[in-house]
Parts: structure tokens; C-alpha cells; sequence
């Protein structure tokens, strides 16, 4: 398994529009697409997003601590929010994020996914084994992006807030065939008009997906 980048977080949530407005007027995104079950929202298509899949409320927030977004300068993305916002802050539903300064090709890019874990450095290297690269004794990188891991119990909730972490990838076909070989269980595989993906279950029942562009890939 080789990931590339970190291409996107989804949240399952009880009403999306809310969200998706909130990140539209106080987080430089904008709607990628629109569909029947869910929004794809990001400030480039190619880089970090975020979806928001349609889902039964309330949610539980499980391995999910936040998801920080990159930014080139924090003092001018803090002030883009609303009056009063806090360092991590929750925009719907129990969906934390936090800004980090740091050199960027693309504002609000993906920086790290927070996830509470138990065992935060077996954690660390359990994601090893699915193609993530050490980046320290509780966080590993995957294209100048990071998944760290927190003190704390990820739990396994019947209706997580968490859908799924994905990272981009040359063929899915790929990594179904090492997750056979390394003994990973693959939840599901989706053929979709602009990717192909496969979906493996990872350390604390986190989904990861492994999602491929098909060369008609063209949202914007």
C-alpha cells in the first residue's frame, strides 16, 4: 500500500447543510459537489476536503478528537470566524476543527486528523502496516499530511460521527491485493463515476479508504 496524499474526511451528520454553509463563509470552501446523500466541499478539488454524508442523528463522536486545516497565515484565517471562536472549535454536530499555520500551496488544505486511541503508539505503528509512514512515536504522515494519535477511548459507537479517513492512491486494485496478503479485511469496494475505491477496516474500527481518480476525474 502506497498513499500519496491525504485526500479526505468524511462525517456521517443528521443535517448538512448547516456545515456546509459554515465552511463555505468562514473557511475559504467551496461546494465541490452536490449529490443526493452527501456534500464534497474543499478550496481545491485535487487536495484536502471534507464530506458530509446524510445519516440518523445524533452521532457519537468514537475515534474522532479534530481535524486541523493548513493555512498560510492564521492571524487572517482566524479572522475570517466568527467572533469569539475558540482554538478548536465545533462547526455542527460535534465536528471539532482547528487551524495550523504552516507553508501551504493550497489554503485550508488537510494538516492532521486527531484520533483518540488507547494505545496511541501501537496506534501509531498498526498504521504502518496500512502504508502510513512514521512520523514520530504517535503520528504517522501520508504526503506531507498527519494522523497523530491522543490519550483516550476511541470507543466503537453504533452511530460514529466519523465515516471515514480517505488517502489517494495510483490503484485500489492494489491494495485490495496487499490488504489480502497482510490479513486486513476490506469492508467494501465502490466504483463511482470519478473514482474507484477501496474501503479497509482499520485499527480502532476507523474506515480508511483507499480512493483512485479515474482519468475522467474533472470536479473543480
Amino acid at each position: 500500500m502506497q498513499p500519496k496524499t491525504l485526500d479526505h474526511v468524511a462525517f456521517w451528520l443528521a443535517d448538512r447543510e448547516p456545515v456546509a454553509q459554515f465552511l463555505e463563509r468562514h473557511l475559504g470552501m467551496h461546494v465541490i459537489t452536490r449529490e443526493a446523500n452527501f456534500t464534497l466541499l474543499g478550496s481545491d478539488a485535487r487536495r484536502g476536503k471534507l464530506t458530509l454524508f446524510d445519516a440518523e442523528g445524533p452521532r457519537e463522536r468514537g475515534a474522532l478528537k479534530h481535524v486541523a486545516l493548513r493555512v498560510s497565515d492564521l492571524a487572517a484565517a482566524r479572522a475570517a470566524l466568527p467572533d469569539g471562536t475558540p482554538d478548536v472549535f465545533d462547526v455542527g454536530e460535534g465536528v471539532h476543527l482547528t487551524l495550523v499555520e504552516a507553508p501551504t500551496d493550497v489554503e485550508y488544505d488537510l494538516d492532521h486528523i486527531a484520533l483518540w486511541s488507547a494505545a496511541p503508539v501501537a496506534s501509531a505503528r498498526e498504521y504502518e502496516r496500512y502504508g502510513f509512514v512514521p512520523a514520530g512515536e504517535r503520528r504517522v504522515e501520508v504526503g506531507g499530511a498527519f494522523v497523530e494519535f491522543h490519550d483516550g477511548d476511541p470507543a466503537i459507537p453504533e452511530r460514529p460521527l466519523l465515516n471515514h479517513i480517505a488517502v489517494l492512491v495510483d490503484s485500489a486494485d492494489e491494495v485490495i491485493a496487499d490488504a489480502g496478503d497482510l490479513g486486513i479485511e476490506v469492508e467494501s469496494v465502490v466504483d463511482a463515476a470519478n473514482t474507484y475505491a477501496a474501503f479497509l477496516w482499520g485499527p480502532d474500527r476507523v474506515r480508511i479508504e483507499y480512493v483512485e481518480h479515474k482519468p475522467t476525474f474533472s470536479l473543480t
